[in-house]
């Protein structure tokens, strides 16, 4: 839907058509295999224990079944953000983000990209390591609505893939002029974080997830 704040000229400036999709790092995505791996063993052996013992600890039983699927849903996640944690869609001319399960989408007009920062747990841990190797944040927002996703390079595949995200994406804000409307939220402010656990999930249950993920 036209919101009347595009510049024609940019808009045609833009791919027309296909998808650009970043996966996300794979140290990070291997980190979290080798971890839940891990963990669903210690959890499987802990609830057996709790339920077949002589002293049956039925509650702690069901804490650690409940455990072990919280593992084996993030075991699963880190299959589907392998295969792109953003896409930049210019056939359905949106912006996909994919948060823990669900798939957020931004259609271009109403989309805003900027620079974003850490948090300040983030900031303390970046500067403990000192590593040298300065982390970049961006902010993926709906100015109309409530999504707001924040990546950063040590989040997606590689740096190259930061930097051509962040080029696409403020591309396409500029163009579709979405963040100079009076109900977009001003540059210098936080995205709210909490605000994409709102969104809807279009992917559907768990169920279908887990099925998905097998298939694929």
């Amino acid at each position: 839907m036209a919101t009347g704040l595009e510049d024609a000229a940019k808009v045609a400036a833009l791919p027309q058509e296909g998808v650009h999709c970043y996966a996300a790092n794979s140290k990070q995505i291997s980190v979290r295999r080798i971890v839940t791996v891990i963990l669903m063993a210690v959890f499987a052996v802990l609830a057996v224990l709790f339920f077949v013992n002589e002293n049956r600890q039925v509650l702690i039983g069901c804490i650690a079944v409940a455990a072990f699927i919280v593992s084996l849903l993030v075991f699963i996640q880190t299959f589907l953000i392998a295969k792109y944690r953003v896409a930049v869609d210019y056939n359905e001319k949106k912006v996909i983000l994919r948060y823990r399960f669900s798939l957020i989408s931004i259609p271009f007009d109403s989309f805003d990209a900027r620079d974003g920062e850490p948090d300040k747990a983030e900031e303390l841990l970046e500067n403990a390591n000192n590593s040298g190797e300065k982390t970049f944040y961006l902010v993926l927002d709906n100015v109309f609505d409530e999504a707001c996703f924040q990546t950063s390079t040590k989040d997606l595949a590689s740096r190259d893939d930061f930097f051509q995200l962040k080029e696409e994406t403020f591309a396409i804000a500029d163009a579709y002029g979405a963040r100079n409307s009076e109900d977009a939220i001003k540059p210098n402010q936080p995205p709210k974080k909490e605000s994409v656990d709102k969104a809807e999930t279009s992917e559907g249950d768990v169920d279908d997830i887990v099925k998905k993920a097998i298939e694929e």
